[in-house]
């Protein structure tokens, strides 16, 4: 036992030294490995972990930035106008007061260090609790200003928080604020052509109409909400939606392309992986069944294969899911039934050769049944190429799929990178310049693809002359 252990090891040396001196492969491995560590610990790294189950949920995405491209645009040299950056902040401070009649005034304080050119497109506010509460926002600006922002009684609910929107339930609070201190200024404004966070975020000048200029520096929003009766209010969210977003931006439903990103890889690594472990054993199994066995089955699964390899595989696909709307699962059903004919043929001729060898002769002579000998003599021998072959072949299988999806006829209920760009076409991204939304997807196909293609090469290089010289 500890021999063949032995032996085992220093096989998997002797392939690892022949491994890393092919460039190409330990490229391919370092993008897999990469893309693995990312499918694992993608929803810890996702700012968005509930996507996978409400990546077509509109109230999901709600609060979040749409069209925002990501943040590391600012730090472009051609950019000069740096746009605020979307954020989740959690209070700073929380102080309970007394009132009179013993009412508890809960106060929160959020910190918000602005240090943009462009203002945030919306300030959301969630508020959290059972009851009814009335609340006062005001929010207190670098200049010692303090502008109250909302006055009203909410009634909140469990798992049903309230939500504030500063561009949509304060612009006239913003423009009552402008007035008290420059009542000219405040005379031309309308709040159907003013948002509230380019007044709260500018100095007050004759400049804020046409080109404000931004009043950098530390904000403080106040939240306080009077506790009535049984009322319970727990520690609020506030959401800067800013004009840049994310690694990635977002599209034009507000979802982050990140999150859609990770989300993807998995899906990228089971469609492609599962699928050609599939094809490969189908095809391997049949081409050596009809390598040995010959007569009327060598004939049918020739015939078989001659059949299924001139069938246009894109074309199926695309009306078997627009008639079927198949799930992914079935899916992957479907292009087995096609990419089992690529190991096919090439298994079928070294199995030819390999029946003839003397020690496949010996051991039929010795009474070895055909089920022994293929599984103990010929398979083995065909494994190394059959890896070499599933390598190559999950590229193609990802493209399949991507290209099903990308005509709306995927799966719809989950996230792969092909219904981001069939989501990217649909909804007008080349047009409307959304580079952020198409460039993602249409890369990562290409690395996975790349680094699968580049194993696969490897592979063959290493274990194909092996193979020849039997």
């Amino acid at each position: 036992m500890k021999a063949k252990t032995s032996d085992v090891l220093e096989g998997l040396r002797d392939f690892w030294r022949e491994f890393s001196r092919v460039k190409s492969g330990l490229v391919g491995l370092a993008i897999l490995i990469v893309f693995l560590v990312l499918a694992f610990i993608g929803p810890a790294i996702v700012p968005f972990p509930g996507a996978i189950t409400h990546w077509r949920d509109i109230t999901f995405w709600q609060d979040n930035s749409l069209g925002a491209p990501p943040e590391w645009v600012n730090a472009l040299p051609w950019v000069r106008q740096k746009s605020a950056v979307t954020a989740l902040l959690s209070p700073s401070a929380t102080q309970d007061s007394q009132a009179e009649g013993g009412v508890t005034i809960r106060t929160f304080s959020f910190r918000y260090g602005y240090s943009y050119d462009v203002p945030p497109r919306d300030i959301v506010l969630r508020l959290f609790g059972t009851g009814q509460v009335p609340v006062v926002i005001s929010l207190t600006r670098p200049d010692g200003l303090v502008a109250e922002l909302y006055s009203g009684q909410l009634e909140v609910s469990e798992g049903n928080p309230q939500r504030i929107s500063i561009s949509n339930d304060a612009t006239e609070a913003a423009i009552e604020f402008v007035r008290s201190h420059d009542e000219q200024l405040a005379s031309s404004m309308s709040a159907d052509l003013v948002k509230a966070p380019s007044l709260l975020f500018s100095r007050l000048d004759s400049s804020i109409l046409d080109s404000p200029h931004a009043l950098k520096g530390a904000y403080t929003l106040t939240i306080k909400a009077m506790l009535l009766n049984d009322a319970v209010v727990l520690p609020p969210t506030m959401v800067v939606s800013g004009k840049v977003s994310g690694l990635m931006g977002t599209d034009l439903s507000k979802r982050d392309v990140f999150t859609g990103i990770v989300v993807g890889i998995r899906w990228a690594l089971i469609i492609g992986i599962l699928t050609s472990i599939i094809t490969v054993l189908v095809g391997v199994v049949l081409g050596v069944a009809a390598a040995y066995f010959g007569g009327a089955l060598d004939w049918l699964l020739n015939r078989l294969y001659e059949f299924v390899y001139l069938l246009p595989v894109l074309p199926f696909l695309i009306v078997i899911s627009a008639i079927f709307k198949p799930t992914i699962w079935t899916l992957i059903v479907i292009i087995c039934l096609f990419f089992w004919t690529g190991p096919y043929k090439p298994v079928y001729s070294m199995a030819l050769q390999i029946r003839e060898e003397t020690y496949v002769e010996a051991s039929r002579a010795l009474g070895g049944s055909r089920l022994w000998i293929i599984f103990h003599h010929i398979v083995p021998i065909l494994l190394p190429y059959s890896f070499a072959v599933m390598a190559l072949s999950i590229p193609a299988v990802i493209v399949y799929e991507a290209s099903v999806s990308l005509l709306g006829l995927g799966d719809a209920t989950i996230v792969t990178w092909g219904q981001l760009l069939h989501d990217a076409l649909g909804q007008g991204a080349v047009i409307n310049r959304l580079w952020w939304w198409v460039v993602p997807p249409g890369l990562m196909i290409a690395l996975m693809g790349m680094s699968f293609a580049f194993l696969g090469t490897a592979l063959d290089k290493i274990l194909h002359p092996k193979l020849k010289t039997r």
